[in-house]
């Protein structure tokens, strides 16, 4: 008998969390693939209203098929798409509750070899782009006195590898923006929460992975050739996206009063490393690993 209450109070706690998700609803940028679609897809099978954006909408087959998800155009170097997308979701929801701000992509290669164009890319993409959107949406928050923003992050806002001055400046700027605005939007009950991926199975290393290089730097070729030698070793132990997609959720159901959140096992290893080993003993463990 004890059994029969123990499970349909487990049932009825089930169902409790389940119609508290219903109607909740987050806007989602660059959802079009990897984490982004993998994102929209859970929210939406947990019972959320999902506001799946992009910068190329009309190629999208997948996110449209499904009810209570609204697939619109957003490109975060456009401030017009921010705020039309924005106003696009809540026209036909009423409410946002969660703001992920997932589209960026990583730009490596030696420092000389980017043109300042490509500097500033990397910098308003990842940067600009997501405080653009954060600020759009602020007010709303403010105004309904509550809302969680999620930055994707990575483990290279805490560590980095080589040729990674662009990438790594840009999401260690993101762990800063982000602890800081929490202080900020706690006024009014809301939250910030940063997530921090390990090597992810999306296309970061297709389409999302930018690489510049100019072999006449000599000096620079060495280094080249064992970071592109060691990236196809390090992607096969990497997390598929669906792993950073719980974490998310996580972090946007759980209520905890909680800051950062990890996604996958290597990410865990290397977070735990860094804060273990002083600066010398933990670069050179990086060194070691890709033969420099």
């Amino acid at each position: 008998m004890l059994s029969v209450y123990i499970k349909s109070d487990t049932l009825l706690l089930k169902n409790l969390k389940k119609q508290s998700n219903m109607n909740k609803t987050i806007l989602i940028t660059g959802a079009s693939s990897g984490i982004g679609k993998e994102t929209a897809k859970l929210f939406q099978a947990k019972g959320w209203n999902v506001i799946a954006t992009m910068r190329t909408p009309e190629n999208e087959t997948e996110l449209n098929q499904l009810t209570n998800t609204l697939v619109t155009k957003l490109d975060v170097l456009d401030l017009e798409s921010i705020l039309t997308a924005f106003e696009e979701g809540v026209k036909k929801f009423g409410k946002i509750d969660v703001l992920l701000n997932n589209a960026g992509y990583g730009a490596y290669g030696p420092l000389e070899s980017f043109s300042r164009e490509k500097i500033v890319r990397q910098f308003n993409t990842n940067v600009i782009g997501l405080m653009d959107v954060t600020r759009a949406i602020l007010p709303h928050f403010r105004k309904n006195k509550n809302g969680i923003i999620i930055n994707i992050s990575s483990i290279g806002g805490k560590m980095t590898f080589p040729l990674g001055s662009l990438y790594h400046g840009t999401k260690f700027a993101v762990e800063g923006i982000s602890e800081s605005l929490n202080f900020e939007v706690e006024q009014f009950g809301g939250q910030v929460k940063i997530i921090e991926p390990g090597m992810i199975a999306t296309d970061f290393a297709g389409r999302s992975f930018d690489f510049s290089n100019d072999e006449n730097m000599q000096e620079y070729q060495s280094i080249v050739g064992k970071l592109m030698a060691a990236m196809p070793v390090m992607a096969q132990n990497a997390s598929p996206a669906s792993v950073v997609a719980e974490v998310i959720f996580e972090a946007a159901t759980d209520g905890k009063n909680q800051l950062r959140y990890t996604a996958g096992e290597d990410a865990k290893i290397f977070l735990a490393n860094r804060q273990q080993y002083d600066d010398n003993t933990f670069i050179g463990g990086v060194k070691s690993q890709f033969g420099i």
